[in-house]
């Protein structure tokens, strides 16, 4: 068995990466963490003022909350270089894709079978227009 490489990550440069470095890229893209955030609140806002929408609108606002926090554990990660914020950040991004991912899936699978619905209800209907030819 091969022992393992405790060296750390290095940069195109060959320096070490440090913690800072990683979160760099996050922590520019704070401002669209943010707004995307408050647009899925406000969508989970919005969906609440219907009576179906009622079931579903804590998603939206779940995955808006969790992007705007992912954007402050950026700041914060960024600004004092801290592991635990670092961690976090990427723990609310998981959360985030992780919603959105699901969210995704049953959407396409309503997708198909509202078209197969419709499929065979238009089959359907033109084997009823078909009977009708003899009237």
């Amino acid at each position: 068995m091969e022992p393992i490489n405790q060296t750390p990550p290095t940069s195109p440069s060959g320096s070490p990466y440090e913690l800072r470095d990683i979160i760099e890229p996050l922590y520019r893209s704070r401002f669209w963490m943010q707004l995307l955030g408050v647009m899925l609140i406000l969508t989970g806002l919005l969906t609440a003022l219907s009576i179906i929408g009622i079931v579903v609108a804590w998603i939206p606002v779940w995955a808006g909350v969790a992007l705007f926090q992912a954007a402050s554990a950026a700041k914060r990660g960024y600004e004092s270089s801290s592991e635990a914020d670092i961690k976090q950040t990427m723990n609310k991004l998981r959360t985030y894709f992780l919603i959105s991912g699901i969210m995704t899936l049953l959407y396409v699978l309503f997708m198909v079978a509202t078209m197969l619905l419709g499929f065979g209800g238009a089959m359907m209907g033109m084997d009823g227009m078909g009977s009708m030819s003899g009237y």
